[in-house]
């Protein structure tokens, strides 16, 4: 599962860029998926929406395994 969830963070990291973020994978504990939002999306106040309504979704429609995506 941890090479899916790298493809689709892969797949979403340039528009996370192109704003001046990106995200990194911190570990995976059963369905719940740990990532760490740096730069401009670290401090930035829709990161929750970009962390729940992207990130989240997408993984959960490509990684049917990941139940939940929670930033550390």
């Amino acid at each position: 599962m941890q090479e899916k969830v790298k493809d689709v963070l892969d797949k979403v990291r340039p528009y996370l860029v192109r704003d001046g973020g990106n995200v990194e994978l911190v570990g995976i504990e059963g369905g719940t998926v740990k990532v760490k939002l740096v730069g401009a999306c670290a401090g930035c106040p829709h990161s929750t929406m970009t962390l729940k309504n992207g990130i989240e979704r997408i993984l959960k429609q490509e990684v049917p395994e990941v139940k939940e995506v929670i930033a550390v």
